[in-house]
């Protein structure tokens, strides 16, 4: 079993690490890469669907971001708790027809003792707004380390 550092239980410190790794990882839109930070038979709830396993994730990674275009997502720590995380979320996308999207929600995580997620539950909303509301304006890719965070940007 290969360790997923940092390890739980976590710190203020580590579970900020935990996040922002997450962000990266989320933000390269490799469905195969973002898996590896899951356990084989790792449980999702995302919105109305419910996954299990690595191969599930990244089936619902691919079709995701085949529909959810120029993708850029921001995570803030909420609140931690030994091997728990909670988050909460920004992204904005567009889809084939050039309707741009916030979409914003929380996330529970559970962690193993090897620092793989066994468990994670999202509930997400999408909202409509136009490219000119766009906040989220980095080159494709992880976010850039002096760019602001949600509560930085006063995003609500």
């Amino acid at each position: 079993m290969s360790e997923r550092p940092p390890l739980p239980p976590f710190t203020p410190e580590t579970a900020r690490q935990k996040v922002r790794m997450a962000e990266n990882a989320w933000n390269t839109h490799d469905p195969v890469k973002v898996s590896l930070a899951y356990t084989e038979d790792s449980r999702w709830r995302n919105r109305g669907e419910f996954l299990q396993g690595r191969e599930a994730i990244v089936a619902f990674l691919q079709r995701k971001w085949a529909r959810e275009l120029d993708y850029r997502l921001i995570k803030e720590l909420w609140c931690f708790h030994e091997n728990r995380i909670a988050v909460r979320f920004k992204y904005e996308w567009h889809d084939d027809s050039g309707n741009w999207y916030r979409s914003q929600g929380n996330e529970l995580w559970e962690f193993d003792e090897h620092g793989l997620m066994r468990r994670r539950e999202a509930s997400i909303n999408d909202v409509l707004i136009q490219a000119s509301e766009r906040k989220f304006l980095w080159p494709q890719g992880p976010r850039p380390d002096d760019h602001p965070g949600l509560t930085e940007m006063g995003v609500f």
